[in-house]
């Protein structure tokens, strides 16, 4: 072979081996393109190394995703999993004590106190929000201050519309944190568990669909009644559980004001109160303080006391022993398909005898989480007397 066939090979290798790196770049410089929840079309350079969490409570989605460190890839957070859930956050710091001690807290994204300065110097690419606040987002030109910067901003939603959104929220996480495998592993398990009550649901007749009665973070103000879902969040698990959601059919609202009045001339079959520990960070609550770290004993006061209260003691769903409490946070997770199999266990009993909600709360831990299940996370009141 003469040498000017030798160069000429040479160069020809040369020069595919630089198309080839040049396609490589390229293929990095477009490595991420997806539709958000909020139906934007976001474009990442590269796969993001350096994510904010507009809630810290977002780390229940993230993290059964996540077969290794979940945290490896979060500079920072909201620190509402701390003030909200601190059972759960003590959870994660058991098992990540260095990764949770080293979360920078970048405040409330649609407050004063979330710093872009901040999320500059942490060299972020990334940062997720909840869908259901894109308005406020916009409003406070946050969006605009973060792409000024070239700081990419994402939506999610396992809040407002959770169980239309919760998939596709899953799908872009798992493309985000490239754990798309896993991610198909969770909603898989995800449905498989919502079936277990929608498949005998659909076949129960409206006209067999107990009144209920949601009291959201009931007891979080004293002697207030009371805050309810419409048709979104536990208004909606309500009705995928076999229940007629009451606060629907009063607003085609997220939020809705119920007056105990109401409450009293509706006359509904069951009432479930939602609850977390929120004695912590509010130490006048009333409510039933659910949780990682909640033992049963030490809440029955605390919900027969809600149960008890003036208004409340006369309805036929207290004296019948249908006043519930339920973990407050299953509202915003991809977990609130255990807090929709209760609910449906104690609005049809006997349609739901052999499903265990329990023993699928804890197949999520050893499966998905990188902590044991344990606590309290529902009860109901003693039936009067």
């Amino acid at each position: 072979m003469s040498l000017a066939t030798r160069i000429s090979g040479f160069l020809g290798a040369l020069a595919a081996s630089a198309t080839l790196i040049v396609s490589a770049t390229n293929a990095q410089a477009e490595a991420l393109t997806f539709t958000d929840i909020a139906g934007r079309e976001v474009t990442l350079q590269e796969m993001p190394d350096k994510i904010i969490l507009g809630e810290g409570r977002m780390m229940y989605g993230i993290t059964p995703l996540i077969e290794g460190n979940p945290f490896e890839k979060i500079v920072g957070w909201n620190n509402d999993l701390i003030l909200y859930d601190p059972d759960g956050f003590r959870q994660f710091e058991s098992v990540y004590p260095d990764d949770t001690a080293r979360l920078i807290n970048f405040g409330n994204p649609y407050a004063g106190d979330f710093s872009i300065e901040a999320v500059l110097e942490s060299e972020a690419d990334l940062v997720l929000l909840e869908s259901g606040s894109l308005f406020k987002a916009e409003e406070t030109g946050l969006m605009e201050k973060l792409g000024a910067a070239g700081v990419q901003v994402a939506f999610v939603d396992f809040r407002r519309n959770a169980t239309e959104n919760v998939v596709p929220s899953l799908l872009m996480l798992g493309r985000i944190f490239g754990e798309e495998k896993r991610a198909a592993e969770f909603i898989d398990f995800y449905i498989s568990q919502m079936r277990k009550v929608t498949n005998i649901i659909d076949t129960i007749p409206a006209e067999e669909r107990p009144l209920v009665v949601v009291e959201n973070a009931a007891g979080w103000q004293v002697d207030f009644c009371c805050w309810s879902f419409g048709p979104y969040n536990y208004g909606r698990f309500v009705e995928l559980a076999g229940g007629t959601n009451y606060a629907s059919s009063l607003a085609n609202a997220y939020s809705v004001t119920l007056s105990l009045e109401g409450i009293i001339e509706a006359n509904p079959a069951h009432i479930v109160a939602t609850g977390a520990n929120w004695s912590e960070s509010r130490p006048e609550v009333t409510s039933v303080l659910l949780g990682y770290d909640a033992e049963t004993e030490p809440n029955v006061a605390r919900i027969d006391a809600l149960a008890s209260r003036a208004g409340f003691a006369d309805l036929e769903a207290v004296k019948a022993g249908n006043y519930h409490a339920i973990f407050h946070q299953f509202y915003n997770s991809p977990y609130h398909f255990v807090a929709i199999q209760q609910l449906a266990k104690w609005f049809h009993p006997d349609d739901f005898e052999d499903l265990d909600p329990w023993a699928t709360f804890v197949e999520l831990h050893e499966r998905f989480l990188p902590f044991d299940a344990k606590g309290t996370f529902w009860m109901s009141a003693q039936a009067a007397d």
